[in-house]
């Protein structure tokens, strides 16, 4: 009966740990998209009581069952800056959004990616009650692909195609030189998107529904192929081949600069080169920072223990042996005991 985003964590909204941290990065301007008209009412009725005059919420409500990509699509004419943040309704995080944002602008990049470690979860030793021990095996939830520098994103699979071999673009291979295959992080849906490339790919490529599935896989498939070019000769206008004003393209194949990733078209006269490719990059976070999403039950009982225990920072709330907290609707019975204990 409740919508995911106001599911109760440390006896807040889990949606709450999200507006906190785009408020912390002074990222106001906010469009909440939920499916469905009542979860949208209820969703709305929240913010309104509890950021007004903190923050401007506009409330959109989409279909359900449209994706993430769907829903984007269902808004985009209510998206105007240059580049747009999105996050997902039930990451708990402590990871500041504008450090993300900041990664963006300062590669120029089409799409930056947040992703962080992957959080190890399942039953606690104390409460296993004699079932195994989950704790210990982390769920590989992507394999992600980077450079040396680890600042563009190169390669990501996730779900199905985690379950047949690996393939990696050679035009990538030979670019980069060498590649970080890493099967320990997790992609925590926070991308940065420049709008207008957005836009583009979700009015061409209609099908997609999911942008951890569809689109940032496909922007990450073609980056290092000129978005000008068809067929070799630049869209729009084809090379001369008469004389010596042939145009050449060349990879400058560095990885121990981000250089490697620039696509050339070199002009007739040896004129400065243009850059004929986008950039996906990487925010990667510390291991010290918290991040996990709820999207699962085991998730759900995880993090309302972490937000109380390794992570009680994110709740704001300052526990001790005398200071538990309850919500006032909590029922507590005749046999109740309430532990000191924070596990």
């Amino acid at each position: 009966e409740v919508p995911k985003a106001l599911l109760p964590v440390a006896n807040r909204p889990v949606l709450s740990y999200v507006l906190e941290q785009l408020e912390l990065s002074n990222i106001k301007d906010l469009i909440v998209v939920v499916e469905g008209a009542d979860a949208a009412l209820r969703v709305g009725g929240w913010i309104s009581a509890a950021y007004v005059d903190r923050l401007h919420v506009e409330v959109a409500t989409v279909p359900e069952d449209v994706g993430t990509a769907g829903a984007l699509r269902a808004i985009a004419h209510h998206l105007t800056a240059k580049d747009v943040l999105v996050v997902s309704g039930d990451l708990v995080s402590d990871v500041p959004p504008g450090a993300v944002t900041a990664a963006h602008r300062r590669h120029d990049a089409v799409v930056t990616a947040m992703i962080c470690s992957v959080p190890v979860s399942g039953l606690s030793e104390a409460g296993s009650s004699g079932a195994k021990d989950k704790t210990k095996k982390p769920g590989r939830y992507n394999i992600i692909g980077m450079d040396p520098t680890k600042q563009f994103l190169l390669h990501i699979a996730t779900g199905a195609e985690l379950e047949k071999d690996t393939r990696i673009r050679k035009s990538i291979l030979r670019a980069v030189g060498q590649m970080d295959i890493r099967a320990d992080l997790m992609d925590a849906h926070m991308y940065a998107f420049n709008r207008s490339v957005l836009q583009e790919v979700l009015d061409q490529k209609d099908k997609f529904q999911s942008l951890k599935q569809d689109v940032l896989p496909y922007l990450v498939r073609s980056q290092l192929k000129s978005e000008i070019l068809i067929n070799g000769a630049p869209q729009g206008q084809q090379a001369k081949e008469n004389g010596n004003d042939k145009v050449s393209y060349r990879i400058l194949a560095n990885a121990s600069t981000p250089s490697f990733h620039e696509l050339y078209a070199l002009g007739p006269n040896g004129s400065a080169p243009v850059r004929r490719t986008h950039k996906c990059c990487v925010y990667i976070a510390s291991n010290s920072k918290y991040c996990v999403r709820l999207n699962s039950i085991q998730a759900f009982m995880d993090i309302n223990r972490d937000v109380i225990g390794e992570a009680n920072h994110l709740s704001g709330y300052n526990f001790s042996a005398q200071n538990n907290i309850i919500h006032p609707s909590a029922e507590l019975g005749s046999k109740t005991t309430v532990s000191s204990s924070l596990c």
